[in-house]
């Protein structure tokens, strides 16, 4: 099989590429990619226990513990706009000679075996093609419930769960969740070997063990530490990935890591490689993550997740220094919604969140995470950085639609047609009036070395806002640059328009 790399991520990938890992194919080439406790509701008959590890004896009594509920999943799905042969065999012949006579002896056997026309021939219709894949998971109840990644099953037509016994189950899928790539089936049994997740979060540098079923093989045991927490890894809209280095390999997708009690850690989900093998970095969603999840999808079959409605980014240095912030923490507002829940609480452009009821926003990312964590209609407490001063809003939390999730504020913004304009050059750049009506200085020219150049400004761009006040023309901005200096800060923060999106930039003032 053929595995799949997943874009570059973040600088420190560097020209290696980060891996989903599905599975391993079968005889045809398969199509890879390389609340309390969820357990709370279920019985807990068949519970397993497992006896504390001695590390210094090995893992032998946890694996044999742990190993009943770790199941390899096969997958039969279907991947378009492959031409099958009728009598169900896959041949690719890429024959071209639409020039045969229609009596040649040939044209038969081009026609028999999927060779065009002149394009296709027609009584042969394109019809998805077959294939298999592998990947693996883990019984979470005794009457059923399995937990494995969203990828491994998606597009599916039948999933056959295979226990370490071998007995092979029919699974119904019960709910899938792409975001955070989790998937819930469910298969018939009673009193079935199950495990639980970790109620206290495991630390860096404590023991995993991932059981799994890489290329196909079924039931294999590798050994490693939590490497990193809080990853991420650009494959998730919720990046919030344990960084282990055990062994985890291509097919072992869905399957668990576990501590050394036997409770789930996390559940492995992808890997960092160049080549799509094992180089000892592998990423697993939390416990924390899956429970939540795994929960809402044995409830509902589905996920849903709190909507702030406001367009966000990173607090840089620059930024912090602009706002006189000690610390670049948060994640600042770029862009309420005019009908979202934090336009309708007074939420406003330039307003930096620092926290959500009690916990700490780091960045942006991080704010999009604990949002979604809530339930909607749910009502938190943002503590909100406006003017200097900290200040607190509540603020009702609408519902992420899929709609509203892919919706983007990149519109095309009309020309801006400037008029006999007075060019004002300040601070590395030439700036005029915005003609079109809609405020804001255009930015004529910027100078090349620049503090405006090296902070990204470009011609085009359109300066809203400086410190949070607007300006229209070279007055109001001169005005408000005084008035920043005026606070004893040597950075302004500038509200930018790009092309209808807008962007907060920390600029200093020092020319």
């Amino acid at each position: 099989m053929r595995s799949t790399v997943l874009s570059r991520t973040r600088r420190w990938l560097g020209a290696s590429a980060l891996a989903i890992i599905a599975g391993v194919s079968g005889v045809t080439g398969a199509y890879v990619l390389t609340g309390s406790a969820a357990n709370a509701q279920y019985q807990n008959a068949a519970q397993i226990v497992v006896p504390q590890a001695n590390v210094q004896q090995g893992f032998a009594d946890l694996v044999e513990a742990v190993q009943p509920a770790v199941v390899s999943i096969l997958v039969e799905a279907e991947a378009p706009g492959r031409q099958v042969e009728r009598r169900g065999r896959d041949f690719n012949f890429e024959f071209n000679f639409p020039d045969l006579p229609e009596n040649h002896p040939f044209r038969d056997f081009f026609d028999q075996f999927g060779g065009p026309r002149g394009g296709q021939a027609p009584d042969r219709a394109p019809r998805p093609r077959q294939f298999m894949a592998a990947g693996s998971g883990f019984i979470i109840s005794a009457d059923g419930y399995v937990v494995t990644n969203n990828h491994v099953v998606s597009d599916a037509t039948k999933v056959t769960v295979i226990t370490e016994d071998g007995t092979e189950k029919v699974a119904t899928v019960v709910g899938t969740d792409e975001r955070t790539d989790l998937a819930v089936l469910k298969i018939e049994g009673e009193d079935l070997p199950f495990v639980t997740f970790e109620d206290t979060a495991s630390r860096v540098g404590d023991w995993v063990v991932a059981v799994g079923n890489p290329f196909g093989l079924g039931g294999t045991v590798t050994v490693g530490v939590i490497s990193g927490k809080g990853r991420d890894i650009g494959g998730s809209s919720y990046g919030d990935f344990l960084q282990i280095d055990a062994a985890v390999n291509t097919g072992n997708s869905g399957g668990p890591a576990f501590n050394v009690n036997g409770e789930v850690v996390g559940v492995n989900t992808a890997i960092y490689s160049p080549n799509g093998g094992n180089v000892g970095i592998a990423f697993a969603i939390p416990a924390s993550t899956v429970k939540q999840i795994v929960n809402q999808l044995i409830d509902t079959g589905s996920v849903t997740r709190g909507y702030l409605g406001v367009a966000i980014q990173d607090v840089t240095k620059d930024i912090a220094e602009g706002v006189g912030l000690s610390t670049a923490t948060g994640a600042i507002i770029s862009n309420p919604s005019a009908d979202g829940p934090a336009a309708a609480a007074g939420i406003k452009a330039g307003d930096i969140v620092l926290m959500v009821d009690d916990e700490k926003i780091d960045d942006a990312l991080d704010l999009s995470r604990t949002i979604a964590s809530h339930a909607p209609d749910s009502t938190v407490e943002l503590t909100l950085w406006r003017d200097g001063a900290e200040t607190k809003l509540s603020v009702k939390l609408g519902t992420l639609t899929e709609e509203v999730a892919n919706a983007t504020t990149d519109e095309a913004a009309p020309a801006p047609e400037v008029i006999e304009p007075e060019v004002t050059k300040t601070l590395g750049m030439a700036l005029v009036p915005n003609g079109d009506g809609s405020g804001g200085m255009l930015v004529q020219s910027v100078e090349d070395g620049s503090q405006a150049a090296e902070r990204g400004l470009a011609t085009g761009d359109i300066i809203l806002q400086v410190d949070n006040q607007s300006v229209a023309s070279a007055a109001d901005f001169d005005k408000a640059i005084e008035g920043v200096k005026g606070k004893g800060l040597n950075t302004a923060l500038i509200m930018v328009d790009r092309n209808g999106a807008t962007r907060f930039i920390g600029l200093p003032l020092a020319e």
